[in-house]
């Protein structure tokens, strides 16, 4: 288009859409940027669903009650939830459960499900609100129910395009761009062309001009002449938006009985306000036009991380409670009054700004199980009652997370002690390589508890908690040293975990190779590699792949990961046993009793035990291949090889001279 330069020049639009024409205030850049949920782009959109006073629903569902029955989640003497129905009564979480059965008689108060001392699972108990000194409250039947949930909002959801946030046991973010994008370009054809002169910085063409169908939603009242300003991108992004989160309000009462509210908007501020403005049961709309609206009504300490001491510093420092009269501080006075980052952040936060990310790989840092004594238990006997039952709670979640199947498990145990206004903390590691369970968990809570009591004065206890924290994903596709010293197909089974499939190969099976055992026994662990100077130094050699290239594991070696004179499963003994070799033709093992065919399998076998050795007596101290080089004094300059680091010197236990060249 030899014409195209000189009018876009100009500023002239597409001729596709006409020069005149009105665009939208959105271009096609930030238009494709919508697949991808950048979290600066204007037509973002971003839901909030949070349930209906959840723990109450829960009891009513497991109960089978209709929904307009009164009803608090009782704890102990206290309510910890309310229904709708019951507030109507005026009833609240500050009431004791005497005080609201006298403001309203037919109120259901069921206790929260508990641990008892010598039960090995949780339960509903009628007698629950009597036995404080017993039991242990559980939360595990709302865990369940929560799981399920957010279950079902997965699936609602393409799951190539979903971004879900746990934020906490009832509610969940939705990141609905990548979703809304692909509606648009479904809905609006248009929206396919490229760019006026294949330029994204062009301005989209406005919209259809039709009345948007909003349904039931609340949206923030308006002023008039806001009203009547035609509807951009923006405004049918969030509409979309509000159909995909009114589909999945729809699906979570229909299947599970449920009721949430929700709030759609262009961040996870604006939509978390919004679910709390109209509930129970609805949907609240932010439109972009309308947040400065939607702030100005609020105090400030209602909004999050405004509601502790910064948000008192705030109101004292500009004299106010109302954002709305935050809106004439300039931005330098905020940050000379609260500081540059501090008051960034404000500025922001009341003009409904926030760039965070709806993080779907949220994931839980810590797991806690406590108890406060009413009275106070007074043996060692009786805290191992309680350790046992905080390590069953802790366990059934770690369940959840994944701990039997290693997708995730904790590094760290601790245990925290409490006589009169003194508290005691002891922390330990979690052995990993094996499966974790309960016994094992209870035999680390044990013996930190043991190191408690050893220093005296800690009877009587008025409180105990035990906490697994730092949490590491399972690792997949690594090996422990035994997997790097073999080859070939066993090699390749070991990077897979049981029952794990591995992709397809498309080339047909070839004949198993006979293992080759390569001379030079513990030396081939040390590959040479030139070092700075050009000498040769000690270490493994990388392979083209980046790898460390280690020698095979020979048949019958032992795996390390399991207890020393146990042979792996994969090794000569049990193919042995499986092919019916008699026990005369095969040499033994001195060390670990295991059985080889030929004595150069048995020798490399060997060998493997002398690295395993070298292992062990190096934990404390670097490796000799990895210790970096100590600069040498003039009076050391003229000393001969022997004098090197790793070189000559008194060998540890179980080390063998050896010789590198």
């Amino acid at each position: 288009m030899p014409s195209s330069p000189p009018l876009h020049r100009h500023g002239a639009f597409s001729p596709l859409h006409g020069g005149g024409l009105r665009r939208s205030q959105f271009t096609y850049r930030q238009l494709s940027q919508l697949a991808s949920s950048g979290t600066s782009n204007p037509l973002r959109v971003v839901a909030h669903v949070d349930l209906d006073g959840f723990y109450a629903q829960c009891e009513m569902v497991r109960l089978g009650l209709p929904k307009d029955k009164p009803l608090a989640v009782q704890q102990w003497q206290a309510l910890i939830a309310v229904n709708y129905p019951a507030r109507e009564w005026g009833i609240g979480r500050h009431c004791s459960v005497t005080e609201a059965k006298k403001l309203c008689p037919d109120l259901i108060a069921p206790h929260v499900a508990t641990w008892r001392e010598g039960d090995d699972k949780w339960a509903y108990r009628d007698d629950a609100d009597a036995n404080i000194s017993t039991d242990k409250v559980s939360l595990d039947p709302y865990r369940l129910e929560s799981r399920k949930i957010l279950a079902l909002v997965k699936d609602s959801l393409p799951a190539g395009l979903q971004r879900v946030e746990k934020a906490g046991i009832d509610e969940v973010f939705l990141d609905l761009s990548s979703q809304v994008h692909s509606i648009l370009l479904e809905r609006y054809p248009e929206l396919k062309s490229p760019p006026p002169y294949d330029d994204p910085t062009e301005r989209l063409p406005l919209p259809p001009i039709s009345a948007l169908d909003w349904q039931a939603d609340a949206l923030i009242d308006l002023d008039e002449e806001q009203e009547t300003v035609d509807p951009d991108w923006d405004d049918v992004a969030i509409l979309i938006g509000s159909e995909i989160v009114r589909d999945v309000r729809a699906r979570v009462w229909n299947e599970l009985d449920y009721t949430c509210s929700a709030g759609i908007a262009s961040n996870k501020l604006l939509s978390k306000l919004g679910s709390a403005f109209k509930k129970p049961n609805q949907q609240t709309v932010v439109r972009n036009r309308a947040v400065g609206s939607f702030m100005s009504g609020f105090k400030i300490t209602k909004l999050r991380n405004l509601g502790g001491k910064l948000g008192s510093q705030v109101v004292t420092t500009f004299e106010t409670e109302n954002v709305k009269d935050l809106f004439e501080v300039p931005l330098d006075t905020m940050k000379a009054k609260l500081g540059n980052d501090t008051g960034i952040w404000v500025h922001n936060t009341i003009r409904g700004i926030d760039n965070s990310e709806v993080n779907s790989r949220t994931q839980i840092k810590s797991m806690l199980s406590a108890k406060s004594f009413r009275p106070t238990i007074n043996t060692p006997d009786q805290a191992v009652k309680w350790l046992r039952i905080f390590v069953a709670d802790i366990y059934a979640r770690l369940i959840e997370e994944g701990v039997l199947e290693n997708k995730r498990r904790p590094r760290t145990i601790n245990l925290h002690h409490r006589h009169g206004s003194q508290t005691r903390s002891r922390q330990g590691p979690i052995p990993q390589g094996k499966l974790l369970d309960e016994e094992t968990l209870l035999d680390l809570a044990k013996d930190l508890l043991a190191q408690i009591i050893s220093e005296g004065r800690v009877w009587p206890c008025s409180n105990l908690s035990l906490s697994v924290g730092g949490f590491e994903d399972g690792v997949k596709g690594n090996m422990g040293i035994d997997g790097f010293l073999v080859k070939g197909e066993e090699a390749e089974a070991l990077r897979y975990a049981p029952g794990e499939s591995r992709l397809a190969s498309t080339e047909p099976d070839r004949p198993v190779k006979k293992r080759r055992v390569e001379d030079g026994g513990i030396q081939r662990f040390f590959a040479r590699k030139p070092s700075a100077d050009g000498n040769s130094v000690n270490g493994p050699e990388p392979s083209a792949g980046g790898e460390t290239d280690l020698p095979s594991r020979p048949l019958g070696m032992p795996n390390l990961d399991l207890p020393v004179g146990q042979p792996s499963t994969s090794g000569f003994a049990s193919a042995q046993a499986e092919h019916g070799l008699p026990d005369a033709d095969l040499l033994a093992c001195s060390r670990c009793k295991a059985s080889f065919i030929d004595p150069d399998a048995l020798q490399s076998h060997e060998d493997w035990h002398l690295a395993k050795d070298i292992q062990e007596a190096e934990r404390v101290r670097p490796a000799f291949a990895e210790r970096p080089p100590t600069p040498r004094s003039s009076s050391q300059k003229g000393q001969g090889a022997s004098s090197k680091r790793g070189r000559g010197g008194k060998l540890e236990h179980g080390q063998s001279r050896l010789r590198f060249g």
